[in-house]
């Protein structure tokens, strides 16, 4: 069984920072595709970055330039790293693994979840 745990959420202003970490317990990370998707109040789950078992990463047009997201294998680990952080990026924020390969962004794809970690952007 895959289990994922985040953390690093919290209360930052507009134009903040902030470091998302997911740390995946049970399997080796280096077979999975990660993501990270998010979930307002009142709205879907949406896609917000991919990380392949290659390292090759896509990001939500929403977030590029501003959010990052990385794997270090060997730590079992995935962030996210989240720049100039704006109001509308408030959200909880899930991490998502699957076994499958590619361009995976629909979260109905993803076979293990994390419980999520809040993160608020006031203005």
């Amino acid at each position: 069984q895959v289990h994922l745990v985040e953390s690093g959420g919290g209360l930052v202003q507009a134009g903040g920072s902030l470091r998302l970490s997911c740390t995946v317990s049970g399997r080796a990370l280096s077979g999975y595709t990660m993501g990270w998707f998010r979930q307002a109040p009142g709205k879907e789950r949406e896609f917000v970055s991919i990380i392949t078992p290659g390292s090759d990463s896509y990001n939500a047009d929403s977030v590029k330039g501003r959010f990052t997201i990385s794997r270090v294998n060997a730590k079992n680990t995935v962030y996210l790293q989240m720049n100039n952080l704006k109001p509308e990026d408030t959200a909880t924020y899930y991490c998502a693994a699957t076994p499958r390969y590619g361009r995976i962004f629909h979260p109905a794809l993803y076979d293990y979840w994390g419980q999520g970690t809040q993160v608020t952007v006031s203005s």
